[in-house]
């Protein structure tokens, strides 16, 4: 056993490597962002997310999709569904999305993320712009009507605890970057009202 402790603040220090975000991203042709997509199970945001990549891809840009259930079965494996193990699960995977961001890459990020301390504590990791917030608005009936996965159903009975919509709270973003309807409007124009923004905002040509 070593007596030695390392302090981290004052031995682990950043290393700024020769090729920089900026030589990445114009590479790309494209600017790094973390598309934040936040709302109830079922309100279709990997649906949306999936549909935005696969029409960024089209385009040829440079992209990665974070979804809440696929980092679950590695990088957050060891985590359960307290709200502390919550919490520290969206802090991993937004560190997670501020490195590929520095890669130059168009990060698009799907998870419920109830609180919105959870969301601004992503938001604080990266340069101001390369954050955006997507409210995927549907409400609580048009989801439980959904229930893809049969997890209302489960929550209802008493089978899953602190479900987010139904015994924990959800808040929904003050003032989203982008809101979509998404209880109103159909996946295509969904994904038109993202591009939109990414085009206005420069982040795509």
């Amino acid at each position: 056993m070593s007596d030695i402790t390392l302090d981290k603040d004052e031995n682990v220090i950043w290393h700024q490597h020769y090729v920089t975000k900026l030589q990445r991203s114009e590479l790309k042709q494209q600017k790094p962002v973390v598309l934040w997509f936040t709302g109830l199970s079922g309100a279709g945001k990997s649906t949306v997310a999936g549909a935005l990549e696969t029409e960024l891809l089209r385009l040829g840009h440079h992209t990665y999709l974070l979804d809440g259930d696929n980092v679950r079965h590695g990088l957050c494996r060891d985590l359960g569904f307290s709200q502390q193990d919550r919490r520290e699960n969206i802090r991993r995977v937004g560190e997670l999305a501020k490195l590929m961001a520095d890669a130059g890459l168009i990060v698009l990020s799907a998870f419920i993320s109830p609180h919105r301390e959870e969301r601004a504590l992503v938001k604080s990791l990266l340069p101001e712009g390369e954050f955006l917030e997507v409210f995927v608005d549907a409400s609580l009936e048009v989801c439980e009507s959904r229930d893809p996965k049969g997890l209302y159903k489960k929550a209802r009975a008493g089978e899953i605890a602190n479900f987010t919509g139904i015994d924990s709270e959800y808040e929904q973003p003050i003032d989203p970057d982008i809101h979509l309807q998404a209880s109103e409007k159909s996946v295509a124009t969904l994904v038109e009202d993202c591009l939109a923004v990414l085009k206005e905002k420069g982040i795509i040509g």
